[in-house]
């Protein structure tokens, strides 16, 4: 794509300056950064597989078009390992810290639909779901640590916590989380009236999360049975996303529904629960949300074609358009020099900041 058709906005000094682009052969689906952020992967609605590397400019094809999309990609915390999962059933994992990646294994599962996986904080252990199911893997040792049933339905998202020391399964009625040191232990339950489509740990774990179809979020504090509940999204909502910790307050939480953003900031008052900002500047459905690492600086991606950037999740401080027929996805670096996103039309980008720090807040 040329580079002209990159446009900023709304901001005199821009934040981000477009470094790299190419385009898939569709849709792009997911994207994922090594913890030191010097790779890239991104895979596609046709089942691509791209890894790429901003210090060289180049780029790997991990894996050509299936027929069959890929939609969950995710890097172990030693960089070394790439997983993805998708239609066809299979979860891949590449060995990548080395210059030249190989497939390590294959982990079947027909007929199943495989939307959902996250490596360990830590250590080189994949959770992946598969219809009821969630299957813990070790990388290192390739053999199964777990498989976990959540009996109720099929699992609708998971997380662990930052210290890895618990995993939290979303899906009808409730949150199950187990402990990962006694995996044999009966899970934590908290109900949540409808289903739990999406479930976020906040980055100190002291919060947890879910966005639901039944248009509420809920919150719990650390060792607290009783949630926060917040209402009256227009639909599901399907996405959350945690800010930085604030030094005396609870970190920022913002939530998708339909074309909105609503940013919640606890109140002081315990009784109280969050205050809502609705962000409304989108004119299309809402893709992706992230706060920037250890941030308050939000980005949104929508079919609208523009991907906002929010100067303390309030603000619109740049505009990045090009995706003509909407963003997809974004995620940013590690260390929050770097943004991708991805477009349904299978268009790829990273932007870099341009100058260390400046209106990063």
């Amino acid at each position: 794509m040329p580079k002209n058709m990159l446009k900023t906005k709304k901001h005199k000094q821009p934040v981000l300056q477009q470094l790299w682009n190419t385009r898939l052969s569709d849709y792009v689906t997911a994207m994922a950064w090594t913890p030191d952020g010097t790779q890239l992967a991104a895979s596609s609605g046709a089942g691509e597989v791209l890894l790429y590397t901003p210090a060289t400019d180049k780029s790997i094809c991990l894996q050509s078009g299936q027929g069959e999309s890929v939609d969950a990609l995710d890097i172990s915390a030693d960089g070394k390992f790439l997983a993805a999962g998708g239609q066809a059933g299979t979860v891949w994992i590449w060995q990548i810290n080395s210059d030249a990646p190989t497939l390590l294994t294959t982990l079947e599962h027909a007929r199943t639909w495989i939307d959902r996986l996250q490596w360990h904080p830590t250590s080189p252990e994949l959770a992946f779901s598969f219809g009821r199911y969630v299957q813990v893997w070790h990388a290192v040792e390739q053999t199964v640590v777990t498989t976990l049933d959540f009996e109720d339905s099929s699992v609708l998202d998971l997380a662990w916590n930052p210290q890895g020391t618990r995993l939290s399964l979303g899906g009808n009625q409730s949150i199950k989380t187990w402990k990962s040191q006694d995996w044999d232990e009966d899970p934590i339950v908290r109900e949540v009236g409808g289903a739990s489509v999406a479930v976020a740990w906040s980055p100190d774990g002291h919060y947890l999360a879910s966005g639901n179809n039944d248009r509420s979020v809920l919150v719990w504090a650390k060792d607290h049975p009783a949630p926060w509940r917040m209402q009256g999204f227009p639909g599901k909502v399907r996405q959350l996303a945690w800010s930085k910790p604030m030094v005396r307050d609870a970190p920022l939480l913002a939530s998708i529904s339909g074309e909105g953003i609503v940013v919640w900031t606890k109140a002081a008052d315990e009784s109280a629960g969050w205050n809502p900002q609705v962000l409304e500047d989108h004119g299309g459905m809402v893709r992706e949300i992230a706060f920037r690492p250890n941030t308050l600086l939000l980005a949104s991606a929508a079919d609208d074609g523009c991907l906002y950037l929010w100067q303390k999740a309030r603000r619109i401080i740049q505009t990045l358009e090009g995706a003509a027929g909407g963003f997809s996805c974004l995620a940013w670096s590690r260390q929050g020099i770097m943004l991708a996103a991805g477009g349904s039309g299978g268009e790829l980008w990273v932007w870099t900041e341009m100058t260390k720090g400046k209106g990063f807040k």
